[in-house]
């Protein structure tokens, strides 16, 4: 999944870059408001991690605008402690809210909390048939059998079940998979499929031809 960070503190930012980026988030960072505003109306993103305090315009500002025209899951990463201010931003549209300091894996939990509300789903395990992912653990059961997968390869494959029987447009997935300032091969979304067929069979994952690639859920 794509995750648009705004924080200006460049050590935090790093850090929460870092380890979303372990747990196979692709993640776009930003430090001004305006950016992540264009960002937001630009691109795919499946949740924005927001701080208030941004030095260009108030957090809660970017909040607001989004909310005009977007359904974006965000979560409130801040250091206004006031009930009154965690109010407000619930109110203005937030769908979490996490105090700085904080702990990072409630991060990463609340985080996943709150994209699976976004897709009607409560359990933290995906399951289409044969195919079962923990997105907690980022671990892979195919057919009875635990399957090691790297991280551009788990995400690809998170995406796709997310979306069984949609074709998904290899544009889509390679923003997905890799965010702004990256290099991205031409063939690097087809490398990534040729290796999950190699793990999960070739049935799973169709290829449709001059547009891109969809999870088959008969194949499940």
């Amino acid at each position: 999944m794509r995750i648009l960070l705004v924080e200006d503190d460049p050590l935090l930012g790093d850090g929460i870059k870092t380890a979303l980026t372990r747990e196979a988030y692709t993640v776009d960072w930003f430090t001004e408001g305006h950016h992540a505003i264009e960002a937001a109306q630009n691109e795919a993103f499946s949740a924005m991690i927001l701080d208030l305090g941004l030095p260009d315009m108030d957090g809660m500002a970017v909040l607001q605008h989004l909310r005009q025209a977007s359904g974006l899951p965000i979560l409130i990463l801040t250091a206004r402690d006031a009930v009154e201010e965690r109010i407000r931003g619930l109110d203005a549209g937030a769908d979490d809210y996490v105090l700085k300091p904080f702990n990072l894996q409630e991060l990463l939990a609340r985080l996943r909390v709150i994209t699976r509300r976004a897709e009607g789903r409560a359990s933290r395990t995906l399951t289409l048939g044969a195919l079962s992912i923990d997105e907690a653990s980022h671990s892979v059961s195919w057919q009875g059998q635990d399957i090691a997968l790297g991280r551009r390869e788990y995400a690809l494959l998170l995406e796709l079940a997310r979306h069984p029987d949609k074709v998904l447009s290899r544009p889509r997935l390679e923003s997905l998979l890799y965010g702004w300032g990256e290099e991205v091969a031409s063939n690097a979304v087809e490398v990534h499929v040729h290796h999950l067929r190699k793990k999960l069979g070739k049935s799973l994952i169709m290829t449709v031809r001059g547009i891109g690639y969809r999870l088959d859920r008969r194949a499940v």
